[in-house]
């Protein structure tokens, strides 16, 4: 149990207030065998006062009482702070003044006489809010200080890409990025780029968005003449990336017979302009993207297999969200806090149930997907989803499900020392290991 700290933080315990010395005492004792940490105050003023000192988690107070009432007391705390749980206590009958209490964002009300189940039960709820809610505002505090296409995810297969960039960005090696629609593709073109040291800008070309007529002068650059129509002298994507990045998105959509000048490219770092006999040296790297397998292509013809192989030195292959389960939450908090920046809108939080539902969902758009959702529960639009039925999600997903909050619940509260978590859990150290390779669960991720 975390006694009250005065540094203020929030902290895990509750204020609780009441004039009335008899039931101050009995709803104190009730907490306390509840092992509910909790200071009490006769009046609302002294609670104010002792804000200054400790910021607790929550806040319980008596409607009636001499003085500062319970709704004034309501009213000053959502000055400070609107995501602060206010539980009131209220007289039998009273409900117009319950109403008046939800109106004005009180987490709860208590109506007199009530059961100690009744307070431990309402004030449990409330501190699982609260510290739902800062774990959320310090995720997003986080994220805010991020770029503007960042990695995210503390999942074994992200954080191994983020190795992966890390050890090729600052080489002038050529890329070849793998993933289904969605996966973040660019995101990470752009992250190599960003880390390259690079002086040139990042340039995107999606291969299936061209015309093949357009095609070739788009890529490789066109003179005057060149053709009906070329009126002046074009530069092409691989010159205008110059000491940068051309990030080629769905190259399996490359027309096979601009194919092969793309492989000439890559083999002798030269570009030539339609209509032209000049070489031009190629200083930017190349970045190609597919959501297709390129081997099978090529070995049906559909795809140049010289060019496969020339691409294939490096793969980077992302892994789709279904196999992240424990990034969506991180992904889910960015992509609100930047749909509330956009649409200056409330960041709505979401609970362990909203989160247990998101990782039981398939996400054929992946990470995309994921951002449109987003979008929508910021705007309060339905998400689209379909819900999760008991019967939909099996017994054996629900378990693992729930093994791998345990786990993790464990490794928090060790501060990711897993001796002390396999303590816990009352689990052999090898056992625990072979489980945080399952779940995708770093210890290292804890110790901060």
């Amino acid at each position: 149990m975390k006694e009250p700290g005065r540094d203020g933080t929030a902290h895990n315990f509750v204020y609780l207030i009441d004039d009335d010395l008899a039931v101050l005492r009995a709803c104190e004792q009730t907490l306390k065998l509840a092992d509910i940490a909790v200071r009490t105050f006769r009046s609302a003023e002294q609670a104010l006062a002792a804000l200054d000192e400790a910021l607790p988690a929550a806040i319980i107070s008596d409607v009636r009482m001499a003085g500062m009432s319970g709704l004034e007391l309501l009213d000053e705390i959502q000055k400070r702070d609107r995501d602060l749980p206010v539980i009131l206590i209220t007289g039998h009958g009273d409900v117009t003044m319950a109403v008046q209490a939800m109106r004005a964002n009180a987490y709860d009300f208590i109506e007199k006489p009530f059961n100690s189940s009744r307070l431990v039960d309402v004030v449990r709820r409330a501190l699982e809010k609260r510290n739902l809610h800062l774990e959320n505002r310090s995720l997003r505090e986080r994220l805010d200080s991020l770029s503007e296409h960042p990695l995210i995810g503390q999942s074994e297969g992200i954080q191994r890409i983020i190795r992966m960039i890390d050890s090729l960005a600052a080489t002038d090696i050529d890329v070849l990025i793998l993933g289904e629609t969605g996966t973040g593709k660019e995101v990470v073109a752009q992250a190599l780029h960003a880390r390259s040291g690079r002086s040139g800008p990042f340039v995107a070309l999606n291969c299936g968005a061209l015309p093949e007529p357009v095609f070739e002068s788009e890529m490789f650059g066109h003179e005057t003449g060149a053709f009906t129509g070329a009126n002046k002298r074009r530069i092409g994507k691989i010159e205008y990336a110059a000491d940068g990045t051309l990030f080629l998105d769905e190259i399996e959509s490359m027309p096979l017979s601009l194919q092969v000048k793309l492989l000439r490219v890559l083999q002798e770092r030269c570009v030539e302009r339609l209509g032209s006999n000049i070489s031009v040296p190629v200083t930017c790297r190349i970045v190609a993207a597919t959501k297709s397998d390129l081997k099978r292509l090529s070995e049906r013809e559909a795809f140049r297999a010289d060019l496969y192989y020339r691409l294939n030195v490096v793969t980077i292959e992302l892994p789709p969200l279904r196999q992240r389960l424990d990034d969506i939450g991180m992904l889910m908090t960015y992509f609100l806090s930047k749909a509330g920046q956009r649409f200056n809108r409330e960041i709505p939080t979401l609970g362990e149930q909203e989160i247990f539902r998101l990782q039981h969902y398939d996400w054929p758009g992946n990470v995309r997907e994921l951002k449109a959702v987003a979008d929508r529960l910021c705007l309060s639009i339905d998400d689209g989803l379909a819900p999760i039925q008991a019967a939909s999600v099996s017994l054996g997903a629900q378990l693992e499900n729930y093994e791998r909050g345990l786990i993790r619940d464990a490794l928090q509260n060790a501060k990711g020392n897993v001796s002390e978590a396999a303590e816990a859990l009352h689990l052999p150290k090898k056992t625990l290991y072979d489980k945080l390779n399952r779940h995708g669960l770093d210890p290292g991720h804890f110790r901060e």
